[in-house]
């Protein structure tokens, strides 16, 4: 009987999702697109600066320094994914977003300040903590808050801010490091807080989160403003703890999956912050000047930002799955041809299609997880699994490190980033379909 109801109350609150306006759904969408773009950027501007920050003469950076100054946030996210993944199941979705984009902005503004590596390590650390829970509170709120035949398409669309601040941050140290340095690249990441009065403002709650805490005056008024039914809590939902939690992820059902989908995530941001933070300097290493090095990380950017959006089309209509396995296979192509130096056009259209590939995958990829997901989970799941992905973002730039202090050949970054696309997109194909409830 419990079942029985669980599985009715489930699917009320799925056609409760398919009822919302898709006006009101862009607004969460575009909100969250914000912040995503701020934590983009911030993944971008590593990677714009390096060049600069590798002839600093006063740092006198070495390359497995510079490789972990791209770490110590990943590091930070890794704990924040964790921390504010399972507070916002227990406190709210809304508030840990806020605190979280808060943080980051003031931490990014100390960054730009920082006197020393030191203090440039700390500050990129704290800043982590709250970048860690952006990615995974924005996935649950935009997956929540879409109708049920345009949550791949609305996750794309939200998740292209992510590259787009890729491509904004190439753009922005291209246009000021020439004549004003990395600091002011950095400090720009910061203007973002401005907008959290807006978002305090217009960003709702997770209904989901409202029910399950039975704080139902609370959910009847936010339904009344967006225009939608309340549906009844389950059992289930109900009063869930950290046990509850940690059961559902790691439950016999959903064991297989959780390995797959965190293996995918762990390589596949490998490649993001593998690529960002060391494409540039790389293609100055292949004979590039400084605004060539740059421009290819903004190609690379903003064909993954286009990517996202048009992988979500597909997944709608082709599958999640299918859709990313492919897309990480043509990812690993891509990178591979870029092994083998061509004209600088040439060279253009296969960074485009790494960035397709790779970035794009890896977007479509979190939203298929926190869709996979039991709503009472869907944060806290979702940030575990990322969290357990920092650890390959943590890996990509010291990779990257590691490679150019060994004095081999550019080419070498290529293979062994392709070969890490290839492993993504075999894990992806043996994800299992979603158990039933």
């Amino acid at each position: 009987m419990d079942n029985i109801q669980n599985t009715a109350v489930e699917g009320v609150a799925t056609l409760r999702r398919g009822e919302i306006s898709h006006s009101k759904s862009l607004l969460v969408v575009l909100l969250c697109w914000v912040a995503i773009f701020a934590e983009g950027y911030d993944v971008g501007v590593l990677g714009a600066i390096l060049p600069s920050l590798s002839t600093d003469s006063v740092w006198h950076l070495s390359p497995l320094q510079l490789g972990a100054m791209g770490s110590y946030t990943v590091f930070g996210m890794l704990v924040g994914g964790i921390v504010i993944g399972t507070l916002s199941d227990l406190y709210g979705r809304k508030p840990m977003f806020l605190a979280c984009l808060s943080l980051f902005a003031v931490c990014t503004a100390v960054t730009a300040w920082s006197p020393t590596p030191t203090w440039f390590a700390a500050s990129r650390f704290v800043a982590g903590l709250g970048l860690g829970g952006i990615i995974p509170l924005a996935a649950a709120l935009t997956i929540e808050y879409s109708p049920a035949a345009k949550k791949n398409v609305n996750y794309g669309l939200m998740y292209s801010g992510y590259s787009l601040g890729l491509f904004a941050a190439a753009l922005v140290g291209r246009w000021l490091l020439p004549d004003y340095g990395w600091r002011p690249v950095v400090l720009i990441g910061a203007l973002p807080v401005l907008c959290v009065p807006v978002m305090a403002a217009l960003l709702p709650e997770s209904l989901d989160f409202l029910v399950g805490r039975r704080q139902d005056d609370r959910a009847k008024r936010l339904a009344a403003r967006l225009g939608i039914a309340v549906p009844a809590p389950s059992a289930r939902e109900a009063g869930v703890g950290w046990r509850a939690v940690l059961g559902e992820i790691f439950s016999p059902k959903n064991a297989f999956a959780t390995a797959c989908f965190w293996i995918a995530l762990f390589m596949g941001l490998l490649l993001v912050y593998g690529l960002a933070q060391w494409l540039p300097q790389i293609m100055r290493k292949s004979g590039y000047d400084l605004g060539d090095s740059l421009l290819f990380l903004a190609v690379f950017s903003f064909t993954s930002a286009i990517g996202g959006i048009v992988l979500g089309r597909w997944a709608d209509r082709f599958g999640v799955r299918r859709t990313v396995a492919l897309s990480y296979l043509l990812g690993a192509i891509g990178i591979a041809l870029l092994a083998f130096k061509g004209s600088i056009l040439l060279n253009y259209i296969v960074v485009a299609v790494a960035g397709f590939g790779t970035v794009s995958a890896s977007l479509i990829l979190t939203g298929y997880l926190a869709d996979y997901l039991r709503p009472f989970v869907r944060a806290a799941g979702t940030g575990w699994a990322l969290s357990f992905s920092r650890i390959g973002a943590l890996s990509g730039p010291l990779m990257g490190g590691y490679i150019a202090s060994l004095n081999v050949g550019p080419e070498w970054n290529f293979y062994i980033f392709a070969i890490v696309a290839a492993s993504a997109a075999l894990a992806t194909a043996l994800i299992p379909n979603k158990p039933r409830a």
